[in-house]
């Protein structure tokens, strides 16, 4: 695959469709690599007229890794709580949205549509703030503002997701479908399908190590309340009222902020993407993007 530079990191990229069609930037969530917007999404994306590029974030998957960079999470959580002074991290989601800027770049193109999910949407909103001459629409997926009143994950997933991951490949799988049994679709869930992409995730990149780097970028990140306020783009946020990891209040919030975005909020629906809904996720992602063209 291509990789696109952004100083020394190095962003692992793919695309699907014609260049010769409205590029739509892909920007997946914490620790997730670019495989997890799944290829037939991904065309079915493309085969609505645009030109789908996926990445792997910094610390994941194929892009560059920060080997041996050590982050103080407890000392970052007291400083979020307003206990002590915020300790160094080796990178914010500015940087991250950069890497996504740098794919541009890359592939020589001056403007793109551009869609997150969950620290993606973290992230496609920091491109609306900090990028916005870059951006043609933005897409915010199950994601939140920053803001320490909205979005928060039930105690149940949060201690899911802060465990300590396991090293054999099988205990890796296993406790990935266990975490996903919590934040997944109840309706739609798949434990066949889950366990077979967790081994594709393994198998392709292995790297627990970037996880609490990226932790730490979100949380060092702090609000994005007052920049989301200025943003004058076109905003679709797709969010859902079984999300246990983010709650629906941070997707809320974010259509609150931006002036004039629009909000969809999804029944039946967990933290991910279950295909049977693909349907209605590509097309309101495509009818936004498709809006702002004419």
């Amino acid at each position: 695959m291509p990789r696109a530079n952004n100083n020394w990191i190095e962003i692992e990229y793919d695309t699907i469709g014609d260049a010769k069609d409205e590029p739509l930037l892909l920007v997946m969530g914490f620790t997730a690599q670019l495989t997890a917007w799944d290829e037939k999404f991904c065309r079915a994306i493309a085969d609505n007229g645009f030109f789908v590029i996926r990445y792997d974030n910094r610390d994941c998957g194929l892009s560059s890794h920060l080997d041996g960079v050590q982050v103080d999470i407890a000392a970052l959580m007291n400083a979020r709580n307003g206990l002590g002074e915020l300790p160094p991290v080796p990178y914010k989601l500015s940087e991250m949205a950069s890497d996504g800027i740098a794919v541009l770049d890359a592939l020589g193109i001056e403007r793109a549509h551009v869609v997150g999910a969950s620290m993606g949407g973290m992230i496609v909103q920091t491109m609306a703030i900090e990028f916005p001459h870059r951006l043609r629409t933005v897409t915010s997926i199950m994601s939140t503002t920053g803001e320490p009143d909205v979005g928060q994950a039930s105690p149940e997933a949060m201690a899911a997701l802060m465990r300590p991951p396991a090293s054999e490949r099988d205990e890796v799988i296993a406790g990935s479908v266990a975490a996903s049994k919590l934040f997944s679709s109840p309706r739609y869930f798949d434990e066949d399908q889950v366990r077979a992409r967790a081994a594709a995730s393994y198998d392709r990149a292995f790297y627990p190590e970037g996880a609490m780097r990226q932790m730490a970028a979100i949380g060092a990140s702090g609000s994005r309340g007052e920049g989301l306020r200025e943003v004058r783009l076109p905003m679709l946020v797709i969010h859902v009222r079984a999300d246990t990891l983010i709650d629906v209040s941070g997707g809320m919030r974010t259509a609150e902020l931006v002036p004039g975005a629009n909000l969809l909020v999804l029944n039946d629906m967990g933290h991910d993407l279950p295909e049977p809904l693909w349907p209605v996720i590509v097309d309101a992602i495509t009818s936004h993007a498709s809006h702002a063209i004419g």
